[in-house]
């Protein structure tokens, strides 16, 4: 099986507290990996270290076979694209300027593609209508977006769902579904609503105070529940 990401003895370390411990984990390329787990265990610590905003303090991970401490992981990041934690966005500006923004932010050489990308995520009626008039689940939609415009193969949602009314839920659920699908993205998803996430993965990693206690399948995990 081909891993996209892999982590080995992976540790962060903070003052008087460890964010991650010795996480070992693998996500299968084409899956939608559903990275579970309380507020606090270690999904976001994982989530800044793949995407480079912070340094591991021991340990190491691969992205697309190419180690952390080598020089070419920055171009396997560009293979990735994330929202990490809130989607970040220039709420003064419409949802086809964010776009045009992170066009130009990426060195894309051409905008053609910013119609499609915002009919992909349900934001093609926005017209001129400024962020800061969006609700939650239309942002998070725009945060995905921006993360789609480099045209990755990994995308990485940090709680995309999280406080999003069950409409909204139901939007993201199927934009997952359908990135994943129709487009070949493999998804990591972190969350702590293993509820939900059973909804659209079909690998899963659980984690508690940053040590990784179940990860496999998701009728692995149903059985494992039951006790089988």
């Amino acid at each position: 099986m081909e891993y996209v990401l892999e982590t080995s003895a992976l540790t962060k370390r903070y003052r008087g507290f460890t964010a991650l411990d010795s996480l070992t984990m693998r996500v299968p390329k084409g899956a939608i990996y559903g990275f579970v787990g309380r507020n606090g265990a270690g999904k976001t610590t994982l989530i800044r270290l793949i995407c480079g905003l912070q340094e591991p303090t021991g340990g190491s991970f691969t992205l697309y076979g190419v180690r952390n401490t080598d020089a070419r992981i920055c171009r396997s990041r560009r293979r990735m694209g994330a929202v990490v934690e809130t989607p970040s966005a220039y709420t003064d500006m419409t949802a086809e300027e964010n776009l045009r923004q992170q066009y130009l932010v990426l060195g894309m050489p051409s905008t053609e593609g910013i119609p499609e990308l915002l009919r992909l995520v349900g934001l093609e009626d926005t017209g001129k209508k400024k962020v800061k008039h969006f609700s939650l689940g239309m942002r998070q939609r725009l945060g995905i977006a921006v993360a789609l415009a480099g045209n990755p193969d990994l995308l990485v949602l940090d709680e995309p769902v999280n406080g999003l009314d069950p409409q909204g839920i139901i939007e993201i659920r199927e934009l997952v579904l359908k990135l994943n699908r129709e487009h070949g993205i493999t998804v990591l998803i972190s969350s702590h609503l293993l509820g939900e996430m059973e909804q659209m993965v079909d690998q899963v990693g659980i984690i508690n105070h940053g040590r990784l206690l179940f990860q496999g399948e998701l009728d692995d995990l149903r059985k494992h529940s039951q006790g089988d």
